[in-house]
């Protein structure tokens, strides 16, 4: 299940803690803070704590994962800009810094900065074991059951309010036509054998939602 909002803090901390020089729990706690506080800002309605709290519960049920896989979860959408076509980028930086400043192993901050970047358009190789744990993990809401997935579907609108109705109908049926039209959604076995279906249906009830409210002139 999700962890509730009250434990995202001890799952960072937790995480991140064993991985720092002596003396930096502190600095890393308010770190965490900081990093949450992003993840609360009032214009997200679907990139938020929730979200947040959905990948990481998923990420649980592909795991065992890596800890660069589940500190590039907390850090994958902290920049987060409806506007700006660069928020993986941006958190990824903002990733290798905070980690930098917190004496994280250089290693390590690259390597949660790449697995934050791959989260762009989530196509990765088969074997790049991390990322592939968690770009499923960050698609698992495509298989969500459908009073969720309509959430989603919902909040990811109230998300782009300032994108006209025929402009998002166009752009929305873009990126859910090159979901669905790949082999799979789901790269890793296990999410593939349990999702991988329920997406589909999922992605293909929006696309046919979007394409009757174009016919019908509605709102979408």
């Amino acid at each position: 299940m999700p962890l509730p909002a009250d434990e995202l803090l001890a799952r960072w901390s937790s995480t991140l803690e064993p991985l720092l020089p002596g003396g930096r729990a502190p600095a890393a706690a308010a770190a965490g803070e900081d990093l949450l506080a992003r993840w609360a800002e009032p214009h997200r309605r679907y990139h938020d704590q929730r979200h947040l709290r959905e990948v990481l519960a998923a990420l649980d049920v592909l795991g065992p994962a890596p800890v660069e896989a589940v500190l590039a979860a907390f850090w994958h959408d902290a920049v987060y800009d409806p506007a700006a076509p660069d928020n993986e980028e941006r958190s990824a930086v903002l990733a290798g810094a905070v980690l930098t400043d917190l004496a994280a192993p250089p290693g390590l901050t690259a390597e949660v900065a790449r697995l934050v970047r791959s989260t762009a358009d989530h196509v990765v190789a088969g074997d790049d074991a991390a990322a592939v744990l968690l770009c499923d993990a960050d698609l698992w809401v495509l298989a969500a059951p459908p009073a969720r997935y309509a959430e989603y579907a919902r909040a990811v609108r109230e998300e782009y309010a300032h994108v006209p109705d025929e402009a998002f109908t166009d752009g929305r049926s873009a990126v859910l036509h090159a979901l669905v039209d790949r082999p799979r959604l789901y790269t890793c076995d296990l999410a593939h054998r349990q999702w991988e279906q329920s997406a589909r249906d999922n992605v293909r009830a929006e696309l046919q939602r979007l394409s009757q409210g174009r016919v019908d002139g509605r709102a979408t």
